[in-house]
C-alpha cells in the first residue's frame, strides 16, 4: 500500500517569523510490492506556514499567502 509522509527538505532563517523554519516536501511512496520507484512530491509548506498566514501581510509561496514570493530560492551569481 503506497504512503505519504511529510519530509524536511531544507531548514533555514526566515526573516519574517524571526525563527528556524522547515521546509517540507510532502512524499508519496509506491507500494512495496511495485518495482523501486522514487517517491513522487506532491505538495510543500513551510514549518511556520500557520503564523505567517495569521500576520496581517503576505509572506511567501512556502506559506500559501504570496505565490509571487519565494525567499529561498538561491540567488544566481554572476562569475567574473
Amino acid at each position: 500500500m503506497a504512503y505519504k509522509t511529510w519530509e524536511t527538505e531544507k531548514t533555514q532563517f526566515c526573516d519574517h517569523v524571526k525563527a528556524m523554519v522547515g521546509l517540507e516536501a510532502e512524499a508519496v511512496y509506491p507500494p512495496e510490492w511495485l518495482p523501486d520507484q522514487a517517491p513522487r512530491l506532491i505538495a510543500h509548506r513551510c514549518s511556520m506556514g500557520a503564523v505567517c498566514s495569521l500576520s496581517d501581510k503576505g509572506s511567501c509561496v512556502w506559506a500559501g499567502t504570496n505565490p509571487a514570493f519565494d525567499p529561498f530560492i538561491e540567488p544566481d551569481v554572476e562569475k567574473s
